[in-house]
């Protein structure tokens, strides 16, 4: 698995598998031991999937060297500030059953960033987390936060695929090496997306499915790229990606597609408090 190096000097695998809304009723457990044996070793979940203990057991059960696994969890926004970091960064680690998580996120860039990235900061030179970023945080979001932290975020993990490609964001990260991971990196399913008579035809010329072409051009454009299945023979073919190379024209054939606008906007009125509605980390607790 082709690996790529981090600002803060760690490596993350290029290619990593997805477990947002896979059931835990023993559903994330089965998944990831199937994308364990597939060969997949970067896994990414989060305190509002519900699922990272079914994530931990699975990577225990697995046998495989804790160092060749690579883990991404996210702190939800209920928790967004410095002491509710703290403990939530330690509910992660203990669902997961793990010594240390190798990336940590804050997961909707709303409320008390700041605090809550001192948490994260510290958890990183404690060594509880290896590296640390942030998710869905448009141009506008970044340029409100991440100029005044400590620490320069390793990714920002965003809606990233041929339709909407982040041009603007793409541009400020780059000044300090601050890589791209794209959640929904086919598009969830888009029918017209995976109809395109360019992605089609790439598809054809390489004996590759259209899925494997997205895939290919985003990696080849630098993304980290985790898409989701729970289909073995999917599976399989999302991490076959390396085989061949797309040539300057074909990426600026695929680069012609971008409509410059997603299925979700972080700057839009009311996004945070309809995300603090949806999802309840503590529900257990109470």
């Amino acid at each position: 698995m082709e690996r790529i190096k981090l600002n803060d000097g760690n490596t993350i695998p290029a290619v990593g598998f997805g477990v947002f809304r896979i059931p835990n009723d023993g559903s994330t457990y089965q998944t990831v031991k199937e994308a364990l044996a597939i060969g997949y070793r970067h896994f990414d979940t989060a305190a509002a999937y519900f699922n990272e203990a079914e994530v931990g057991k699975a990577i225990r059960d697995s046998g495989i060297d804790r160092k060749e696994i690579f883990v991404t969890s996210k702190l939800w926004l209920q928790d967004n500030s410095y002491e509710l970091a703290k403990k939530g960064i330690q509910s992660s680690l203990n669902k997961l059953g793990l010594d240390y998580i190798d990336l940590y996120l804050i997961h909707q860039p709303y409320g008390d960033v700041p605090g809550a990235w001192r948490a994260l900061e510290e958890a990183q030179a404690d060594g509880l987390l290896k590296s640390i970023g942030v998710s869905n945080m448009s141009p506008k979001l970044w340029q409100k936060y991440v100029p005044d932290f400590k620490v320069m975020p390793a990714v920002n993990q965003v809606e990233f695929n041929p339709y909407f490609q982040q041009k603007e964001l793409r541009k400020l990260m780059a000044k300090d090496q601050v890589k791209l991971e794209a959640w929904s990196p086919l598009g969830s399913g888009n029918h017209d997306l995976l109809q395109e008579p360019v992605l089609v035809n790439l598809a054809e010329k390489y004996h590759k499915n259209v899925g494997q072409i997205i895939l290919r051009f985003e990696n080849q454009e630098g993304a980290i790229v985790f898409p989701k299945s729970t289909h073995e023979e999917r599976m399989k073919s999302n991490i076959d990606i390396f085989g061949f190379e797309l040539t300057q024209a074909e990426l600026a054939q695929i680069e012609a597609l971008d409509k410059g606008k997603g299925m979700h906007d972080p700057d839009a009125p009311g996004v945070a408090e309809r995300l603090l509605g949806a999802y309840d980390v503590h529900a257990d607790e109470k």
